[in-house]
C-alpha cells in the first residue's frame, strides 16, 4: 500500500521541513507487522512529492494480529486483502512517520504549520466497504477536496464479474499539512470499516483529538465515529456524548433545512444581523468579539463600520473559520483592514484568557445549540470570566414556531438545536445570568411580530454595572 503527497507551494522543499523528513535520506520505522519507508520520488523547488510504503509480513501478520478479515473461513488469516489494501495499518504508519507533523509541530519553520498549502494525495489502494465511491465522495467531498476516484474490476480478464470494492484514490485541496494528515489517519480504516488491534476507549482519545476542528461540523459524523470504532454501540455512543459536550455552535449558514425555512431563516438572519450591528454601534464598544462566528457574516458587517478598531471572531469549527477567512477576502484584504480583525478556534464552555480585554461580545443564535446543562459553563466563561460590558445575545423563539406550516408540532427548527425557549424561559434565564453577575438586561423583538406568539427571534442586551 502507498500512500504519496505532493505539493506546488514555492519552494516545495518545505515538505520536507513539515514532515521533518530529509529528501537524500531514505527511512525506515518498524510496524508491529512489519515495516514502513519514506522516501522522495521526486523532489525541486516546483513540485515535491514524498511516499510512505507499507511492508506488510503476511506470516508475522497471522501471529500477531487480533483480528483479520476473512476468520470466518478456514483459511481466513491466510487469504485476505491485509497485506495489500490501505487500513488502520495505514494509520499506525502516519502516526510513526509523521508525528510531527500530525500533531502540528516543525522546529525549522513553524509558520509553515498554519499555513493552507496546495496538496496532492495519491492513495493506492483503498478498500470501500459497504459504500463504495459514494461513500468516500461523501467523507472527503464535505472537506473541500477535489477528488479523482479509479474503481478497479475483480478480475481485468472477467469483467463480467463488475468491480470491486477497491479504489485508488487521488485527492487535491488547498489545506494545512496537519488537517490533512488528521483526514487520512481517522477515515481510511473508516472506509475500511476494520481495525487490526483490539479497540477500546484509547480509540475515542484518538478520534476526537485527531477529529478536533472538522469532525463535530461533518454531515456524516455519525458514521465516521461508528465506523472508526468498529461499530461497537457502547463506545460510538460515549464518542457522540463527548463530541457534544465539547461542541459550541455551527453557523446557521451551514444549516440543511426545507426550502420554505430556509428562505424565511435567510430574511430574518439579515434581519438579526442588522439588529445587532446596531446595538454594537450603539452601545460605543470599539473592540468586538463574535463567539461562534461561523463563516464570518457578521464579522463583514462590522468591518464596515469604522468606530470597531478590533474585531475578533471564535468559532470551535476549523473548517468554519477557513470559510471565514475566503469570505472576508482574507488573502486580498489591505493591511489596515487586516490588522483590525483576528480569528481563532475554541469553545464556549472553556475558560480562555483570549475572550477578555472585549467591550462587546455578540453570541448571535448560538446558546440552543448547547445542552442546557451545559450553559453553566457558558454564563461563567462569558459574563463571570470574560466580562465585556455589552453582551448582545439572539435566540430563536419558540413560540413562532407554529407559524412555519413545515414544522411539526413541537419540533424545532434545526436538528442540531437542543433547546428552543418561549420569551418567557428566555428572559427568565436571562435576567438571572444578569443578577448573578452585575448585570443589566433588556429585551428586544427581531422580525415580524404575531400577535400573543411575539417576533420569530429575540434578543437580549447585557450590560455591565448597571
Amino acid at each position: 500500500m502507498l500512500l504519496n503527497i505532493s505539493t506546488t507551494h514555492k519552494p516545495a522543499t518545505d515538505l520536507g521541513f513539515l514532515l521533518h523528513k530529509h529528501p537524500d535520506k531514505f527511512q525506515s520505522f518498524e510496524l508491529a507487522i512489519g515495516q514502513a519507508h519514506v522516501y522522495y520520488p521526486g523532489i525541486s523547488e516546483d513540485r515535491s512529492t514524498i511516499s510512505l510504503l507499507l511492508d506488510i509480513d503476511p506470516i508475522d501478520m497471522v501471529k500477531k494480529a487480533r483480528r483479520l478479515n476473512g476468520a470466518e473461513f478456514s483459511l481466513g488469516q491466510y487469504v485476505n486483502d491485509r497485506p495489500y489494501v490501505a487500513s488502520s495499518f495505514m494509520s499506525v504508519a502516519i502516526a510513526k512517520a509523521f508525528s510531527s507533523a500530525l500533531n502540528g509541530k516543525c522546529k525549522d519553520k513553524p509558520e509553515l504549520v498554519e499555513q493552507a498549502l496546495p496538496l496532492e494525495v495519491s492513495l493506492a489502494v483503498l478498500p470501500a466497504a459497504k459504500g463504495g465511491e459514494k461513500l468516500i465522495k461523501s467523507l472527503f467531498g464535505p472537506l473541500g477536496y477535489t477528488l479523482d476516484i479509479q474503481n478497479h474490476a475483480l478480475d481485468s480478464k472477467f469483467q463480467s464479474w463488475g468491480k470491486s470494492k477497491y479504489f485508488t484514490l487521488r485527492l487535491k485541496h488547498e489545506i494545512r499539512l496537519q488537517d490533512l494528515l488528521s483526514h487520512l489517519y481517522v477515515l481510511i480504516p473508516v472506509l475500511d470499516n476494520d481495525k487490526h488491534y483490539f479497540v477500546n476507549q484509547k480509540e475515542i482519545d484518538k478520534l476526537l483529538e485527531r477529529g478536533k476542528g472538522w469532525l463535530e461540523a461533518h454531515p456524516k459524523k455519525d458514521l465516521i465515529i461508528s465506523r472508526y470504532l468498529f461499530n461497537l454501540k457502547s463506545l460510538t455512543r460515549e464518542a457522540l456524548d463527548r463530541l457534544d459536550d465539547d461542541k459550541s455552535v455551527e453557523s446557521e449558514s451551514e444549516e440543511n433545512e426545507n426550502p420554505e425555512l430556509k428562505i424565511k431563516k435567510e430574511n430574518l438572519h439579515q434581519q438579526r444581523l442588522a439588529a445587532v450591528v446596531e446595538q454594537l454601534r450603539d452601545s460605543g464598544a470599539q473592540t468586538v468579539i463574535d463567539l461562534g462566528c461561523g463563516e464570518g457574516k457578521l464579522l463583514r458587517l462590522l468591518l464596515k463600520e469604522k468606530q470597531f478598531q478590533k474585531i475578533t471572531g471564535m468559532d470551535v469549527s476549523y473548517q468554519s473559520l477557513s470559510f471565514a477567512k475566503e469570505k472576508l477576502g482574507w488573502d486580498e484584504m489591505a493591511p489596515a483592514q487586516k490588522a483590525r480583525i483576528n480569528l481563532f478556534q475554541g469553545a464556549l464552555t472553556y475558560e480562555d484568557q483570549r475572550l477578555k480585554n472585549f467591550e462587546a461580545a455578540a453570541l448571535v443564535e448560538v446558546i440552543e445549540h448547547l445542552d442546557e446543562n451545559r450553559l453553566a459553563a457558558l454564563e461563567r466563561v462569558v459574563f463571570e470570566k470574560a466580562q465585556p460590558q455589552t453582551v448582545i445575545l439572539t435566540t430563536p423563539n419558540a413560540e413562532y414556531n407554529s407559524q412555519y406550516d413545515s414544522l411539526d408540532a413541537g419540533s424545532m427548527r434545526h436538528h442540531d438545536h437542543r433547546f428552543e425557549w418561549t420569551r418567557a424561559q428566555f428572559e427568565e434565564w436571562a435576567q438571572k445570568v444578569a443578577l448573578k453577575n452585575n448585570y443589566s438586561v433588556e429585551f428586544l423583538p427581531i422580525g415580524t411580530e404575531v400577535e400573543n406568539l411575539g417576533a420569530p427571534s429575540q434578543m437580549g442586551i447585557f450590560t455591565y454595572g448597571n
